[in-house]
């Protein structure tokens, strides 16, 4: 029982310190996505996001920001696997509570 309770606590400790790396990963990148407006016929490119209830619009220019939309896609699959570790953290937690007989 005593190496089940090591493998549960490596796990623990790992996706504990996969999550710590991931939400840092998270900060460094851009949230929200870049919307197009064409205004006199010419196109013009703005990152568009949240701020409590407002949204805020800032201008990245007139040509297509590719490096930013690379970055926004980046922090989606990020969060994807936020949301793994979070499940198999939740999994190992709900495991170490159980009383074994």
């Amino acid at each position: 029982m005593k190496v089940l309770q090591g493998i549960l606590s490596e796990s623990k400790e790992y996706y504990l310190e996969v999550r710590k790396k991931i939400e840092k990963g998270l900060l460094s990148l851009p949230k929200g996505s870049i919307k197009e407006r064409e205004i006199s016929g010419k196109k013009y490119y703005y990152l568009q996001y949240r701020k409590g209830k407002k949204i805020i619009q800032r201008y990245v220019g007139k040509i297509k920001p590719e490096a930013i939309l690379r970055q926004i896609k980046e922090r989606s699959l990020l969060k994807e696997e936020l949301k793994k570790v979070n499940e198999a953290l939740k999994i190992i937690i709900r495991s170490e509570g159980r009383k074994h007989g």
